[in-house]
């Protein structure tokens, strides 16, 4: 059999006879004519079937339904002056067939997959979701996801951090809450990841530079726009830090060449979503949570000084701000209250009340949290007792701790949440292949009720 050739790759064949496989995405009979819209990994090509061409061929092309499974074999032309489509990587060109043969049939579909956008309600979207990740504009989401989750771990790799697969079964809970999801391990209580965080910092100590992409769990009863029970966190920690803003700075460099990478390989992706990157400019602004709460005052009159941590409506209103100040769509928020942040971040050595943990946000929703860790041993056993922590559950955790660990912090992302922002997504779970929440694994589980 003659190689395959991929859609994107037919305009460097004109005028040669080439071999194509893929998914019939739309078929539109032009009296004789009949005009094809095949579907690769790589694109979608137009075919061109001509009864004078190719009688067999013709009669095949009758036959065709939406989502059928062809091999076409044809010669490349170039498309008729003023045809052209700019919007496909072989717009320039066509496939005039001689042979077309079915590979498989499919069964009519339960709504239209050959318009530009899927006019579908979520819930419908993903109880068919095995169909509707055929379709390019949903392909878009997860092609963009997949440069993210690459360039994070290309970005770290190129700064020495070493990659590693932490455990998604865990004997405690890492991050202190309930919001667990309790398994039995043989005749033990066990846990699904909350994070890795206890994890990547025995293995940071072993090997200074580390980074992971899990699966993270969180059972929280809510069905927000932002929020998942499974995600994927791609997650960083670093050794030998002069302080927090070490951290900060990393993960800003990520940031930065995740965006950059996503620019340069998803034009035609971002375009789909008529989608304008996040700007970053030079250097991030960096506000403690005191000083955020004193802009929020003073830009609306909402007194939220002495609060905690921020509210969503926090988020969104201090990244308007910052973003008029300055025409960044990030900020970087410091300086919690200790006891509201999990056992193992590191209290600010002159007012030990905050820690030196941080968030990123952008346009209004948190990308990323992270700081710098505990890494003496005593103050780490102290915090272990205040928050209440059986340090047999951690004993692992802790074991590193007693034979020596530098300074060290680290960070981790959503990629759901990331992708949802840079896409202009209006609900995260758009930006889940499967998504996890609680009403649905796969199918909704309300329907069981």
């Amino acid at each position: 059999m003659e190689q395959r050739v991929l859609a994107s790759d037919a305009k460097g064949h004109i005028g040669k006879n080439i071999h194509i496989a893929g998914w019939v995405r739309i078929r539109r009979d032009h009296g004789k004519l009949i005009f094809l819209d095949i579907r690769d990994r790589s694109g979608i090509i137009q075919v061109v079937v001509n009864p004078q061409v190719s009688e067999n061929a013709h009669k095949s092309a009758q036959e065709l339904k939406p989502e059928y499974v062809v091999e076409i074999e044809g010669k490349v032309n170039e498309r008729p002056a003023g045809a052209a489509n700019k919007d496909l990587a072989s717009g320039n060109v066509e496939l005039e067939a001689t042979s077309i043969k079915i590979i498989a049939k499919a069964d009519t579909l339960p709504f239209d997959m050959g318009s530009e956008d899927l006019s579908l309600e979520l819930p419908t979207l993903l109880d068919h979701r095995a169909l509707t990740l055929r379709h390019p504009k949903i392909q878009a989401i997860f092609k963009v996801q997949a440069v993210i989750i690459d360039s994070f771990r290309e970005y770290l790799k190129d700064n020495d951090f070493m990659e590693f697969q932490a455990p998604s079964i865990a004997p405690a809970v890492a991050e202190g809450g309930s919001e667990v999801f309790e398994v039995g391990y043989f005749d033990h209580k066990a846990y699904l990841s909350q994070s890795p965080q206890l994890y990547k910092q025995i293995v940071m100590s072993a090997f200074e530079r580390v980074f992971s992409v899990n699966k993270i769990f969180r059972a929280e009863p809510s069905v927000t726009t932002r929020h998942l029970a499974e995600v994927v966190s791609l997650d960083a920690e670093m050794g030998f830090i002069d302080s927090w803003e070490d951290v900060r700075d990393m993960a800003e460099n990520v940031v930065r060449f995740i965006l950059k990478e996503v620019e340069k390989k998803c034009s035609r992706e971002l375009k789909q979503f008529s989608a304008t990157l996040p700007q970053i400019i030079d250097k991030t602004p960096t506000l403690s949570l005191r000083e955020v709460q004193e802009k929020i005052f003073k830009n609306s009159g909402r007194d939220v000084r002495g609060q905690k941590d921020l509210t969503p409506e926090d988020e969104r209103e201090i990244c308007t701000i910052i973003n008029k100040e300055t025409g960044s769509d990030f900020v970087f928020v410091y300086g919690y209250p200790t006891k509201n942040k999990p056992f193992y971040v590191y209290p600010n050595p002159k007012e030990p009340e905050f820690n030196e943990g941080m968030d990123l946000l952008c346009r209004g929703l948190e990308w990323l949290s992270g700081g710098r860790r505990i890494n003496d041993f005593n103050q780490l056993m102290e915090h272990v007792k205040e928050w209440k922590m059986d340090p047999k559950k951690i004993s692992m955790f802790l074991e590193a701790f007693r034979y020596g660990v530098p300074p060290e912090g680290g960070f981790a992302f959503g990629a759901e949440r990331m992708t949802m922002q840079i896409l202009g997504l209006s609900n995260v779970r758009e930006a889940s292949i499967f998504p996890r929440d609680m009403e649905r694994i796969d199918e909704r589980l309300s329907s069981e009720k």
